[in-house]
């Protein structure tokens, strides 16, 4: 069975290693993003069971992300 892959959207680096971290331990492929930008590349090319998304992001924000992968 193929691992759940989520892409975690975090601009602050000790949150994102510590929440990535967790979710591989949990046996999760984790893909992560540090700005709105990059993650709705991320999305496009792939495809994710969850995302996991701040708010507030560099270049674009984590509302605008998310209208935009909807």
């Amino acid at each position: 069975m193929t691992p759940e892959l989520i892409l975690v959207v975090e601009d602050e680096e000790h949150l994102l290693e510590a929440i990535k971290l967790n979710l591989e331990l949990e046996g999760y492929k984790v893909v992560s993003a540090t700005n709105g930008i990059e993650a709705v590349r991320l999305f496009k090319q792939e495809r994710f069971n969850l995302v996991i998304l701040d708010v507030v992001l560099p270049e674009l924000d984590g509302f605008s992300v998310c209208e935009s992968i909807r």
